[in-house]
């Protein structure tokens, strides 16, 4: 009785463990001046294990690429208004969709999946890795040519917007070409779409 007993509580934890995280209201004023961040902002490939607060995650997802007007328009540009690059987020409760519209994280997994982003080591320790998704569903007005020009474009203004708000902030961060995207697209379960860039972001490393 105590064994099945255990095994009930094991299940309902890890039940509970799959959840959603509301994300605080961002804050969007402050912060360092820009030619102060400009001046700031570097690559960083070596980072503490030190968590951030969900206020922080907020703040770096809306600065990445948040919705800033009423109109649901955002913080990073995109070819036609197309919205296309989705963010994926890699903690190490699981493995998150980044809603911009309702601010929230939607959980896709509950496993700790930074190692199987890249094959660098920091990806193990930095508390945050972001992978940027193309969706490609999202620019079917365009040819394939266009959708790879676009949305190489676009994710790079996604990116930037990350290295200004760990600059703005003192964290370290780092752009990742070289990711695991089979992995990714499977992981992901990406029907129509493909992983770019992976973005680590926490506390530079001792």
């Amino acid at each position: 009785m105590k064994k099945i007993a255990t095994i009930i509580l094991l299940f309902v934890s890890g039940t509970l463990a799959a959840q959603d995280i509301a994300l605080p209201k961002p804050q969007t004023t402050g912060g360092k001046p820009l030619m102060e961040t400009l001046n700031a902002r570097r690559t960083g490939r070596s980072f503490s294990a030190q968590e951030l607060t969900q206020k922080q995650l907020s703040n770096l997802l809306w600065a990445a690429n948040g919705v800033n007007r009423t109109d649901g328009k955002r913080t990073a540009p995109s070819a036609g208004d197309s919205r296309e690059i989705d963010i994926y987020v890699f903690l190490k409760t699981g493995v998150y969709f980044y809603d911009a519209a309702a601010n929230k994280l939607i959980q896709k997994s509950t496993a700790d999946n930074r190692k199987n982003v890249g094959r660098q080591p920091f990806v193990e320790v930095a508390p945050v890795i972001l992978v940027f998704v193309a969706n490609f569903d999202k620019l079917s007005r365009f040819d394939e040519a266009s959708r790879t020009f676009y949305s190489a474009t676009d994710v790079g203004y996604v990116s930037q917007n990350v290295y200004l708000y760990a600059a703005s902030e003192g964290l370290a961060t780092v752009a990742l070409g070289m990711i695991k995207k089979e992995e990714l697209t499977s992981l992901l379960n990406l029907k129509n779409g493909t992983p770019l860039l992976g973005q680590p972001v926490g506390y530079p490393g001792k």
